[in-house]
């Protein structure tokens, strides 16, 4: 047993400078690779450090990340920066922030971003960079701020100015409409006055053409009763005319009539009754001569 434990410690006595020397080769390698910056081979040598002969060093897994984040291996860099964020050692933790602050400023997390670099900040005061990028984020956020206020008036200014102008638009539309009713009111106003107009016209010329026409049937009438008269006269002369022809007959009848046989005392009752009926119809014709005659009715 005792010779087993001796030659337990001999091997890794014999080993450890073997391992030393690899890991011293490694890093040598790894940081000249990372310094000319090519990342791809420092990468794979700080793998080789961390994976193969674990070495586990703030300091390499630092600039593991800074060579994934030079690479835009955002992933892989994430995962080691936020591993490193609970280092001992402060210098390590506040780079390891400010470079989380870095990527997701980068992706427009603005407000994460500035918690990243105060944080960075918190866990090394003299990290100027971080202080820097603080600030200068801060001022952003505030100018962005700034702007998305004004932004914000202007659009609500727009808004309110839009909407004033829309008012406008439909008050004009509003008495533009009034106004047609207006004047389509107005015109109906007209039309119908005109139409009145023209109905009283016509009923005024109907009216007188009515008078016209009664004036001229009663014209008419009147020259019909003239002319009835008229005739009515000239009857009544051929009757007396006729009568005393009559009356010469009876009282000197002609050459070879034969003389009516009766006496003086006779003829003298016949020729008053002759007298009397001349004189009843003299009257009579006298009458019918001062009234006008009814055409519905029979001359006599």
């Amino acid at each position: 047993m005792k010779y087993l434990i001796i030659s337990i410690l001999l091997l890794t006595s014999i080993t450890d400078p073997l391992k030393i020397g690899k890991i011293n080769r490694a890093k040598k390698e790894a940081r000249e690779a990372y310094t000319s910056g090519d990342y791809k081979t420092a990468i794979t040598k700080y793998r080789y450090l961390v994976d193969s002969l674990q070495v586990n060093e703030d300091e390499i897994n630092l600039n593991l990340a800074n060579s994934y984040f030079h690479l835009k291996d955002t992933a892989n860099a994430l995962s080691s920066y936020q591993t490193l964020t609970a280092s001992l050692n402060n210098e390590i933790r506040s780079k390891a922030n400010q470079q989380i602050g870095v990527m997701n400023h980068q992706q427009g997390k603005l407000e994460e971003a500035l918690n990243n670099f105060k944080q960075a900040i918190k866990a090394d005061p003299l990290n100027g960079s971080a202080r820097y990028d603080y600030e200068m984020l801060k001022k952003k956020l505030e100018e962005k701020k700034k702007q998305e206020q004004q932004q914000q008036n202007k659009d609500q200014q727009q808004n309110k100015d839009q909407q004033n102008k829309d008012q406008q638009n439909k008050d004009q539309q509003n008495k533009d409409q009034q106004n047609k009713d207006q004047q389509n009111k107005d015109q109906q106003n007209k039309d119908q006055e005109k139409k009145d107009q023209q109905q009283q016209q016509k009923e005024q010329q109907s009216k007188a053409d009515q008078q016209k026409k009664d004036q001229q049937q009663k014209d008419q009438q009147q020259k019909d009763q003239k002319e009835q008269q008229k005739k009515d006269e000239q009857q009544q002369e051929q009757n007396q005319d006729q009568k005393d022809k009559d009356e010469k007959k009876e009282v000197n009848p002609q050459a070879g009539e034969k003389p009516m046989k009766i006496s003086p005392e006779k003829a003298k009752m016949i020729l008053e009754a002759m007298r009397t009926q001349e004189r009843q119809y003299l009257q009579q014709n006298k009458r019918k001569a001062t009234k006008a005659r009814d055409k519905g009715k029979p001359d006599w």
